[in-house]
């Protein structure tokens, strides 16, 4: 257990910036996942809007690296292509 008073902050900041980037993962694989899963035309290129936003606003963020955005971006594209 921290002893100072500012070890106590930081361990309460920590904690609330992991929750905050376990949430953010977590609606970012959301939005991956319902992109990838579309079989519509329409309602894929709208998942792919939106989950490619997304996975940019997190690779300026620096939550996951921006050839990892890239990749899933490109992964969305070929699926919504295909349709």
């Amino acid at each position: 257990m921290p002893q100072h008073k500012s070890a106590v902050k930081r361990v309460r900041q920590n904690e609330k910036r992991r929750q905050r980037n376990q949430s953010q993962r977590s609606k970012m694989k959301t939005l991956v996942k319902k992109a990838l899963d579309t079989t519509e035309k329409e309602e894929a290129e709208a998942a792919f809007k939106e989950a490619s936003s997304y996975l940019d606003k997190m690779a300026a963020k620096g939550l996951v690296h921006k050839n990892f955005a890239a990749r899933k971006k490109s992964k969305i594209a070929d699926h919504v292509n295909s349709l």
